[in-house]
């Protein structure tokens, strides 16, 4: 019998004869505090999200290519790193295409090693999507993949997110229930409430020092 096996016997031999204590965990606890009616959830998050320099646009869910290329445009922003497999990246690309616009889409589709140099030194702007948003703190929560690396939201200087209003939830428990986020938990999820910022010594406070200086949120209302 290995070391292992022996320490997970004891353990399960230890418990004989006992009874489990009862789950006494109230939901009400982590969610009553913060609920909202659901016509206030977008202008709490996004009150939330401006207050720590978050760029929020609402806008419908057809046109937001339209206004992604006014935000890069307006920056004078030459290039966008985005996922041309999910459905936002193919529309994104579709409306690029169709209006001839100059700035050139990237997309994230070889292994970090082999284009390192380029990602943290030439992209200047990425779009992700995002799983939804937590009303109560002013949240976007991400689940990264391999077809948007967590470093498409950390590492480019601009990172504009969209975010589909009917994804926005109360609290975080909710969302997590609502999604059953139980079935099957990701290895990792980005809470982002807003651009990178540090404040050194002298408490001055400074944008993108270890992450995007700019984080734009495009609330995507049905068309």
């Amino acid at each position: 019998m290995s070391a292992r096996a022996n320490i997970l016997g004891k353990l399960r031999n230890s418990l004989a004869g006992t009874t489990p204590r009862p789950d006494e965990f109230d939901e009400r606890l982590v969610t009553a505090p913060w609920r909202y009616a659901p016509e206030d959830r977008i202008d709490r998050l996004r009150s939330l999200m401006e207050a720590v320099h978050t760029e929020v646009h609402p806008c419908r869910s057809d046109n937001w290519p339209e206004l992604v290329a006014e935000l890069l445009n307006k920056r004078n922003l030459t290039n966008l790193l985005c996922a041309p497999s999910r459905e936002h990246g193919r529309a994104l690309q579709a409306h690029f295409e169709a209006t001839e616009q100059k700035v050139e889409l990237l997309a994230y589709d070889q292994p970090v090693e082999a284009w390192k140099e380029e990602l943290f030194w030439n992209v200047e702007a990425s779009l992700t999507g995002t799983l939804g948003g937590i009303a109560a703190t002013g949240t976007l929560v991400l689940w990264p993949d391999r077809h948007e690396p967590r470093l498409m939201s950390l590492v480019p200087p601009v990172h504009i997110a969209l975010l589909k209003a009917s994804e926005i939830h109360d609290n975080l428990y909710d969302m997590m229930v609502a999604q059953d986020w139980a079935a099957g938990l990701p290895t990792n999820v980005l809470l982002v409430s807003g651009p990178s910022k540090t404040a050194d010594i002298e408490q001055v406070l400074a944008y993108g020092a270890h992450g995007p200086r700019e984080l734009i949120v495009l609330v995507l209302e049905d068309a």
